[in-house]
C-alpha cells in the first residue's frame, strides 16, 4: 500500500493552543476549542470560521457535540461541563462535577448517559436527559485521560496517569479489570471499529495493542519520541492515525499495525509545536489535526494499493 498525503488547508484564528475538536452540525463543519477560551466552528468546504462562537470563562480541554439532542458540551480548566442549548443559543446547564481540567466528554444514546474524564481523578456519569449525576468514582491521584466505547462487548476503557486502563461495563458500570498499559501515564484508549482491538497511547511515546477480553498486549511499538495524545480511524477502518507531543501525526495500517506515513514539519508543512487531536472525517475523508501551534491542519490522505 502506498500513503499520499495532501495538505489541504491550515485553520487559523485560535490565539491559542487547540486541545479539542469535535464533529459539527454538518458532515461538512467540526468544531475547536481552544486555550483562549473559544469554540469555533469551521467550514471544511470554504475553509472559514463559521463566526459561530461561544466564549467561557476558563482554558477549553474537551468539547463534546450531541447532535441527537442539539447540544454542545465543553469540558474546562476549572471542572466544569458548560452544556449549551444549539437550537436556542444558550446555556441551560454547567456540571461541576470535577475540581479540575475536563479532559474528556463522551456520550452514549444507548446508555443515554455522559462521561466525563477529569484532572482531579474521578471518573463521572450523568443522566442526558435531566443531566443528573448517575455516579463519581475516584479512580486514582492522577488524571484521568480519556475513554472510549465497545459496544460490541458493552464496555468502556478509561486511561489514566497512574499508568493503569481500567475496563468497566457499559451498563452495570461496574470494573472488569485494570492493568498497567504504559510505564508513563496512559493518555489515550481507542477500541477498533470491529470491536477486537483496543489500542493505547502514553506519555511514554508506545502505541499498545491489547486483545479485548483477556487484554493481553499482542504489540508495543515504540511509535513516538514523545507522548501520545490522540488515535483516531479512518471511516471505513483501513488506517488509523495518531498524534504526538513529538509534533507529528503518523499513519498506520490498521490489520498489520505497519506504520506507513510519518507526517511532520519538516515534509509535508505540518505542525510546528505538539499535536494535540484528531478527528478523521467522512467528508472528503479529511483528516484534521490541531495543536499547541494554535492552528488546525485539513489532510487528505490518499491510500493506493501497490500491484
Amino acid at each position: 500500500m502506498r500513503i499520499e498525503v495532501k495538505k489541504i488547508a491550515t485553520l487559523t484564528g485560535h490565539s491559542d493552543s487547540v486541545y479539542a475538536l469535535d464533529k459539527g452540525i454538518d458532515e461538512h463543519l467540526i468544531f475547536s476549542g481552544s486555550g483562549d477560551k473559544i469554540i469555533a466552528q469551521w467550514n471544511l468546504k470554504t475553509f472559514q470560521d463559521e463566526k459561530f462562537v461561544a466564549s467561557y470563562p476558563t482554558v477549553l480541554y474537551s468539547i463534546c457535540h450531541i447532535p441527537e439532542k442539539q447540544l454542545l458540551l465543553a469540558g474546562t480548566s476549572d471542572g466544569n461541563v458548560h452544556i449549551l442549548d444549539l437550537e436556542k443559543k444558550e446555556e441551560i446547564k454547567i456540571l461541576k462535577n470535577h475540581t479540575s481540567q475536563v479532559f474528556n466528554i463522551r456520550y452514549s444514546i444507548k446508555t443515554n448517559c455522559i462521561y466525563t474524564a477529569g484532572g482531579d481523578g474521578n471518573f463521572a456519569i450523568c443522566s442526558l436527559d435531566t443531566f443528573a449525576l448517575i455516579k463519581i468514582e475516584k479512580l486514582c491521584n492522577e488524571k484521568v485521560r480519556d475513554l472510549d466505547f465497545n459496544y460490541k462487548t458493552s464496555e468502556i476503557a478509561v486511561a489514566s496517569g497512574d499508568c493503569n486502563i481500567r475496563i468497566f461495563d457499559l451498563k452495570t458500570l461496574l470494573k472488569k479489570k485494570a492493568f498497567v498499559g504504559h510505564q508513563l501515564s496512559s493518555n489515550v484508549v481507542r477500541f477498533s471499529p470491529d470491536g477486537k482491538f483496543l489500542l493505547t497511547g502514553g506519555r511514554d511515546g508506545h502505541l499498545n495493542i491489547w486483545q479485548v477480553g483477556h487484554y493481553e498486549k499482542i504489540k508495543s511499538i515504540p511509535a513516538h519520541d514523545w507522548a501520545i495524545y490522540d488515535i483516531a480511524y479512518s471511516p471505513n477502518s483501513n488506517l488509523f492515525a495518531t498524534a504526538s507531543r513529538d509534533k507529528t501525526l503518523k499513519i498506520w495500517d490498521s490489520k498489520t499495525f505497519q506504520l506507513l506515513k510519518v507526517i511532520n514539519k519538516e515534509k509535508y508543512d505540518g505542525h510546528l509545536y505538539s499535536v494535540n487531536k484528531l478527528i478523521w472525517s467522512t467528508y472528503n475523508n479529511y483528516l484534521i489535526s490541531a495543536g499547541d501551534d494554535r492552528t488546525i491542519i485539513i489532510w487528505e490522505i490518499n491510500l493506493n494499493m501497490i500491484s
